[in-house]
């Protein structure tokens, strides 16, 4: 962390707990509070590019190494998006096999998002020693047995995707059609003992919550805090009964006062969402079309939405297995629905867990799950949208192709959640921080101790950002930097580029 000697700004980097690179630069008036703030994203990958010219049913491959997180996501909204230029409906075996793959990669996150990254700061504390807020400090708190748990089924969510698509971290399983290969009644039987195991941990991490938030005073306060409260649209899948489905259905919108706001197949998400570079940062900002790009504001009149968990249950009118959508129920009952806690997303993120391994132990008891009938014949090649709910929020694939199925210039567009998610966070934090970082005396120095700079980072820590996947091109000029700082941590002389 690094301050002016004037206390103008506070720098928060980098930001810890998240895959990628990020800043939180804070701004302060006069007085010492807090004027503004804006995470920043340095790092830049640019995988929208160099996908150009390259056969599309590369894809599903090259694109599970954008994030080492997330693979799962990508392959499979490429999978999907592959089906859609190549014009064939997968086999429903095929679509059943993709699905019980796809719950074993939500499964992994969110148990390394909630134990790795959460967990920390509610089981801890926001203020504990920033050497102990790590998984680490957890598991010196809980015991090892209970780390032994979290780190075995987060492996078992591993071995399920491997055994299904050959790798749990470079996936290769999905073509257009369908999948490579199936599996037989050896492997079910496998996957059935670890879904049924991931199935009770998965209950077993309900309770942890409860424990240590919902009956915890000074946590179920910090979730209610008004600091950590934006009112926003919010946007996620939904099967035809508008429950959440991780793998497929239409795009559904609602308004901050949750009343439907659209409702589409994923091709048309042109017609609704629109991208804009900003010029501080390598990631995008997404907004409603139809309401228009009005700045960092939130409320009906703003085209902020968000995605995440979260979002996923706020669009939806339940969920589809009964033990989720009891906890949807509680969840729900508490908040209000919708519910605009921004650090209720960790609760959200738990209950999607439960429903994970609810539905991965459906399919795998499904009696087509083992049959061999795996892809359907792929047509022409043309355009085609893929979309499936990453564990951070929607992810939509775009490919457009010339008749030899070769990617076009321009022809990749990739709209990850951190990008759907980018004017909210920046937001999230300034409100995060206009509650928690005070002035003190009206001397001008605001009181900035690292335990209130956490509490900054967990409003951007809740929708558990991926800037590796989010940063695909320039924002039109090169963002650029420079500050000294002296032997006490002041900067003494700073020098920027198309920096705001």
């Amino acid at each position: 962390m690094a301050t002016s000697s004037q206390f103008k700004s506070v720098v928060i980097d980098p930001v810890t707990r998240l895959e990628g690179h990020g800043k939180i630069h804070i701004f302060l008036d006069d007085q010492g509070k807090v004027a503004n703030a804006y995470f920043q994203v340095p790092e830049l990958r640019g995988f929208e590019r160099f996908c150009e010219g390259r056969p599309a049913e590369e894809m599903p491959r090259i694109t599970t190494r954008i994030c080492g997180v997330c693979p799962g996501a990508h392959h499979m909204a490429s999978a999907k998006a592959l089906d859609r230029v190549f014009n064939v409906e997968p086999t429903e075996t095929a679509k059943k096999i993709r699905e019980l793959y796809y719950c074993a990669h939500m499964i992994h996150s969110h148990i390394a998002h909630f134990y790795a990254f959460a967990a920390p700061d509610f089981l801890l504390g926001p203020s504990a020693p920033p050497e102990k807020r790590n998984i680490l400090g957890v598991i010196e708190t809980v015991g090892v047995d209970i780390g032994k748990e979290v780190i075995k089924h987060r492996s078992y969510a591993q071995k399920i995707q491997a055994i299904i698509a050959g790798n749990a971290i470079l996936p290769v399983g999905g073509v257009p059609g369908g999948m490579l290969k199936g599996i037989n009644e050896e492997e079910r039987a496998q996957i059935e003992e670890m879904a049924t195991s991931i199935l009770d941990f998965a209950k077993f991490t309900i309770k942890i919550f409860d424990d240590v938030v919902l009956n915890n005073e000074d946590n179920k306060n910090l979730v209610l805090d008004p600091g950590y409260y934006m009112e926003s649209y919010y946007m996620g899948l939904v099967d035809s009964n508008n429950h959440v489905n991780f793998y497929d259905g239409d795009i559904r919108i609602v308004t901050p006062d949750g009343k439907e706001y659209a409702k589409f197949a994923p091709e048309k998400y042109l017609n609704y969402i629109e991208e804009r570079p900003l010029p501080f940062s390598y990631l995008k900002v997404v907004y409603l079309k139809d309401k228009g790009w009005h700045g960092f504001v939130e409320g009906k009149d703003s085209g902020i939405y968000r995605v995440a968990p979260l979002a996923r249950l706020n669009v939806a009118d339940g969920m589809a297995t009964p033990l989720a959508n009891q906890e949807y129920k509680r969840m729900m009952d508490l908040l209000g629905k919708p519910a605009h806690h921004t650090l209720a997303n960790n609760w959200a993120r738990v209950i999607e867990l439960l429903y994970a391994a609810e539905r991965l132990l459906q399919l795998v008891k499904d009696p087509k799950i083992t049959s061999d009938d795996l892809r359907a014949e792929p047509n022409e090649p043309d355009e085609g949208v893929g979309v499936v709910e990453a564990p951070r929020g929607t992810l939509i694939h775009h490919y457009k192709t010339d008749k030899n199925g070769i990617l076009k210039k321009n022809g990749v567009n990739l709209i990850v959640a951190t990008a759907h998610n980018n004017a909210a966070i920046c937001l999230s934090i300034k409100k995060a921080a206009q509650r928690f970082i005070k002035a003190n005396g009206g001397n001008g120095q605001p009181i900035v101790k690292e335990g209130l700079l956490n509490m900054v980072e967990m409003a951007f820590r809740a929708y558990d950002p991926c800037f590796a996947c989010a940063t695909h091109s320039l924002p039109g000029q090169m963002p650029l930097e420079v500050m000294i700082h002296n032997s006490k941590g002041n900067i003494v002389w700073k020098k920027s580029q198309f920096v705001e």
